[in-house]
């Protein structure tokens, strides 16, 4: 089949993982073909650009580390800008700076020094742990004794409850404790959400850094992975065909592709036919408006922890990128209201539901992976170093990942 177009990997899914494992791999040397079933590149980081505003078109990314290593290399595809995450909570109303520092506390107590707060939280945590242990309880067996035990009764019930349940369609009480097992409390006014050296986010948005990575490597939006009719064969090689609409070479009109590697991004229970069944995940939506205004809230991020609204937060795009006067010199804005719901077929999804059932189902689906691998390097001429299919990230790993720690991961392979 000598019109046959062969990559060293063909990589599935355009977020952050496989573009950077593309741009690494490309920088070697090797030859990469990106796809993804999405009409755009990106994955969640990708940005629309409404009046102006790069709108996070499938929720805030604020990118944070303290790894020197990460940071440079980042900025060295595109600079980042100062933006320091600062969320505000608002509770009937009122609000309440994040996360838990001097300010929450004066706005909470009306407390004004590190003594006084330490002093009503101790107080707080003691009646909470007295509870228990009339109950009979030793330690916490759910996220609302987790809480209380943390932070006492008036933080959780404004802060934590009403958000919690809205973000996992669960009562507080039917989550594990592991979910809010450290809580950040500061007893300082610092409202700076992140403890990181660095953060920031990209000067003219997220889609410059999916650019850069991507730059010079082939790639193919709107196609499914499913649809391909992939096999590995004899010759150590994964095998499919793209539709002729999509040919990148004009003596290969019939779409005919092989690949050495696989990296997989997708949902690993899909990858493997959902045969032990399917892993959960919430999802969200969000309600997207153009205001005619230059400032609706006045902060990118407010959390709304009252239960009775139905949305968990609001985003204000602008504030990611403008700062001072700029603010006003964009004459509009855009905000997005966000819904978060159990997850459905069909539905985007976004964060694992890592309880004890979910995290054990994942485990059956890992070692399904790594027999899938071991069956090939048995079967299949020799890989090199790398498994015949790589699976990387949030829904191949099933497992919540900030963005920088996605960095690191794939540069550490590269080493």
């Amino acid at each position: 089949m000598s019109n046959q177009i062969h990559y060293d990997y063909l990589i599935v899914g355009a977020g952050l993982f496989g573009s950077m494992y593309a741009y690494l791999a490309t920088r070697q040397g090797k030859r990469c073909l990106v796809i993804d079933k999405r009409p755009q590149l990106g994955g969640n980081l990708y940005c629309e650009e409404t009046e102006n505003i790069h709108v996070h078109t499938y929720g805030p990314h604020i990118f944070h580390t303290s790894n020197k290593r990460v940071w440079d290399f980042v900025n060295s595809l595109v600079p980042f800008n100062r933006f320091t995450n600062s969320p505000l909570a608002c509770y009937k109303d009122k609000f309440y700076n994040l996360p838990f520092n001097m300010n929450t506390f004066y706005q909470m107590w009306g407390v004004t020094t590190p003594a006084q707060a330490e002093s009503k939280l101790n107080e707080q945590r003691a009646k909470a742990l007295q509870k228990m242990k009339d109950n009979g309880i030793t330690e916490p067996r759910n996220l609302e004794e987790q809480a209380l035990t943390l932070v006492g009764e008036d933080i959780y019930n404004t802060l934590i409850k009403g958000y919690t349940e809205k973000q996992w369609g669960r009562c507080c009480t039917e989550l594990p404790s592991f979910i809010i097992k450290r809580l950040p409390v500061r007893l300082v006014y610092d409202n700076n959400y992140f403890d990181d050296e660095y953060q920031g986010i990209p000067k003219g948005g997220y889609n410059k850094l999916i650019d850069e990575l991507l730059k010079g490597v082939e790639n193919i939006i709107n196609i499914n992975f499913f649809q391909l009719h992939g096999e590995w064969k004899d010759d150590g090689k994964y095998h499919f065909q793209y539709p002729a609409d999509y040919s990148k070479s004009t003596s290969n009109k019939v779409g005919e592709c092989s690949a050495s590697h696989i990296v997989y991004t997708g949902k690993i229970d899909e990858f493997f036919d959902y045969c032990y069944g399917p892993l959960e995940y919430r999802t969200v939506h969000f309600e997207v408006e153009t205001l005619p205004m230059s400032n609706f809230q006045g902060n990118a991020v407010v959390n709304y922890t009252d239960s009775e609204i139905p949305y968990t937060r609001i985003i204000e795009h602008k504030h990611f990128e403008m700062f001072g006067q700029s603010i006003d010199k964009c004459a509009k804005t855009v905000i997005s209201k966000e819904y978060s719901t159990e997850w459905k077929s069909g539905m985007e999804p976004y964060y694992p539901v890592n309880n004890l059932k979910n995290n054990t189902l994942y485990l059956k689906y890992k070692h399904l992976a790594d027999k899938y691998n071991k069956d090939l390097s048995s079967n299949i001429s020799d890989k090199g170093k790398d498994d015949a299919c790589i699976f990387g990230g949030r829904l191949a790993e099933y497992k919540y990942y900030d963005m920088a720690p996605i960095v690191e991961k794939v540069l550490r392979m590269f080493d």
